[in-house]
């Protein structure tokens, strides 16, 4: 069972990754300081584990582009023609 996605999106980032596993231990080493061995465990596994997932077994996966369609040229002349020939309303609501 994976608990973290590394092929999100969100974890393409270097920066990202980094913030999730310091704060992770950071928050391990508050936890040891004021006495709570229990919790500081439990956020240095969740440092841990991140660090395994986030840059042990991180493989970026390239962003999916799909390809760019170009509008053929006689569909072109088809939506400019009418547009172009059609009259502008004046501020009265009458076309000029």
């Amino acid at each position: 069972m994976q608990l973290i996605d590394p092929n999100h999106p969100a974890y393409r980032r270097l920066w990202v990754r980094v913030a999730i596993v310091a704060v992770c231990f950071g928050w391990a080493v508050v936890e040891f300081v004021t006495g709570d061995p229990f919790w500081g465990v439990l956020a240095g596994g969740a440092g841990a584990y991140s660090f395994y997932i986030l840059f042990w077994t991180f493989k970026p996966q390239p962003p999916a582009t799909e390809p760019v369609v170009q509008p053929d040229a006689e569909e072109e002349e088809e939506e400019e023609g009418p547009a172009a020939t059609a009259e502008k309303p004046s501020k009265d609501g009458q076309a000029e």
